[in-house]
């Protein structure tokens, strides 16, 4: 037995290699407040002391983690979050942004005014007969004559 209890004499060390680093990115929507971001994780494979893998997670060089245990909103801290392939989120934002915040994509019918409105001519109909009378009619005069009698 060498020093240290439980390893035996002839155990060698394990050689240490650079771990193999993958970029993945996720994103997360929160099923209580609707909130939803995006997050890019390096994910470590290593191997322990008895030949078993396993990972560390770090998002913009910190120690995370593990985003797919314990997920808590980063909004309102509920633990109802569900996690997406990535470009969800920000595919549903940039949709929302164009539908509430985008000009019109069509055209606007009429001329368009000037600075100064120009002043009303006032008109004189030729036709003053029973029939000009008709036309002229406005919604009250119609409302009028719907109007119930005692």
């Amino acid at each position: 037995m060498s020093e240290t209890a439980g390893t035996p004499s002839d155990a060698r060390p394990i050689p240490v290699a650079a771990p193999e680093t993958v970029q993945e990115s996720y994103a997360f929507a929160c099923m209580r407040c609707g909130y939803g971001w995006e997050q890019t994780y390096d994910i470590e494979h290593h191997i322990d002391g008895d030949g078993r893998p396993f990972c560390m997670y770090r998002a913009q060089g910190q120690l995370v983690p593990s985003p797919l245990n314990r997920l808590t909103c980063l909004n309102c801290g509920e633990q109802k979050v569900r996690i997406m392939r990535a470009g969800q989120v920000s595919g549903v934002a940039e949709t929302l942004r164009r539908q509430h915040f985008a000009p019109p994509n069509f055209a606007i019918a009429g001329p368009v005014p000037s600075s100064e409105p120009e002043p009303k001519v006032a008109r004189h109909r030729q036709d003053a007969g029973p029939e000009a009378a008709v036309r002229r009619r406005g919604l009250g005069d119609v409302l009028r004559g719907l109007h119930r009698r005692r």
